[in-house]
């Protein structure tokens, strides 16, 4: 197995019985732990309205990250541009590039707070085929998922609300990306020709990255523009395929990148044993459930209230996808899962999200999971 890197992404969630306050500060020492365990960077998330979710502010909380670890490469996974401006996501990053040169990755999505429909038929179709459920390798791809039940929920509208200042219309996304670019390069210029020049910001030493759930509109936007591109497997896994062929379709080399280069994302959970991992992972399907309601992301759950909250086909039906594509096991159960992820999308890197209840189990599950790549990386 060749040395792959292994990044981390961090929703800083909130367990069942603890506080926002609490889970940042174990957030902050899962990064330092990370870092010293070898994992190659770590990103926040963002997300909103969300009980069981306390990483509202990728900036922010990377920003205190920082001043808490010295090496790792740090960033958002993903600032949500649907509803900021190409200057304030410059300016905030620009900040922290100044404080901490050479270290931050700015990963750039398109959601506005509501879920999107697919986006359709000008999607690449995948390499890679997929027959009854699975690649050749035997990585599951699950039927898609549709959030449309979603699209008109009180919920969705009121984030919406929320987010936006009055009557303000988000910027088309491929325009935003290319003013974000143009600022960073200190080369934005208006309609009318007048310069603009952010301070801190031109010039910062950020890695741009891409964070897309399709082979649409954020794929070929990292592809045209030559940027890297994180697709989502933990979130969409029916699509993973379609995004990385959609991004390869569209990549044209930049001065950043001669080739495409492309991180996918995995929900993991290891343990020692594989009973022990089922039963750390048994508060997710509940979790999954929340969240695909619009009741918003419930603070994690023990194991046990998990087991306690009744459940229907319907429900089952809800998660099976994010259910079915969750590694879950020993650690090397689990890094035979991310080779065959690896090899089904020919990944750069590998991006784990890992969440349980209690805050050792997660720590030790990335300790584990890194010993054991590491371990095959050698050989």
């Amino acid at each position: 197995m060749p040395g792959i890197p292994l990044g981390v992404l961090d929703l800083v969630p909130v367990s069942s019985g603890s506080t926002a306050a609490e889970a940042l500060h174990r957030s902050i020492d899962l990064a330092r732990r990370a870092e010293e365990f070898g994992y190659a960077r770590y990103w926040f998330a963002e997300h909103h309205l969300n009980p069981g979710v306390a990483g509202t502010s990728p900036a922010v909380v990377l920003a205190l990250t920082a001043s808490a670890t010295s090496a790792i490469r740090l960033g958002s996974g993903a600032v949500q541009l649907g509803h900021r401006t190409a200057l304030s996501t410059v300016e905030e990053f620009g900040l922290i590039d100044a404080l901490h040169p050479g270290r931050i990755d700015l990963g750039l999505g398109r959601s506005a707070g509501r879920p999107r429909p697919s986006d359709g038929p000008g999607a690449q179709p995948p390499v890679t085929p997929v027959v009854d459920g699975y690649t050749p390798n035997g990585l599951r791809i699950p039927d898609p998922f549709s959030f449309a039940h979603l699209l008109d929920h009180p919920r969705v509208a009121l984030q919406q609300k929320l987010l936006n200042l009055p009557g303000a219309q988000p910027q088309e996304y491929g325009e935003q990306v290319d003013d974000v670019l143009a600022l960073l390069r200190g080369e934005y210029r208006s309609p009318e020709g007048v310069e603009a020049h952010a301070v801190p910001g031109e010039g910062a030493d950020v890695e741009v990255w891409i964070l897309g759930s399709s082979g649409g509109v954020s794929a070929e936007t990292a592809g045209r523009n030559g940027l890297r591109f994180a697709a989502n497997y933990h979130v969409s896994p029916a699509a993973v395929l379609e995004a990385a062929a959609g991004y390869r379709a569209a990549f044209k080399p930049s001065a950043e990148l001669d080739r495409p280069y492309l991180t996918v994302s995995a929900d993991v959970v290891v343990a020692e044993d594989e009973e022990t991992a089922r039963e750390l992972a048994t508060g997710y399907g509940a979790w999954v459930r929340s969240i695909r309601t619009a009741e918003g992301a419930i603070p994690y759950p023990t194991p046990a209230e998990a087991r306690a909250l009744p459940w229907t086909d319907a429900d089952r039906h809800l998660v099976a996808d994010r259910l079915e594509t969750r590694f879950v096991g020993t650690a090397r159960t689990v890094a035979d899962h991310l080779e065959r992820l690896r090899a089904a999308t020919e990944a750069d890197e590998l991006l784990i999200t890992t969440i349980t209840h209690g805050h050792a189990d997660r720590v030790n599950s990335y300790r584990l999971l890194a010993e054991e790549w590491h371990r095959r990386a050698a050989h």
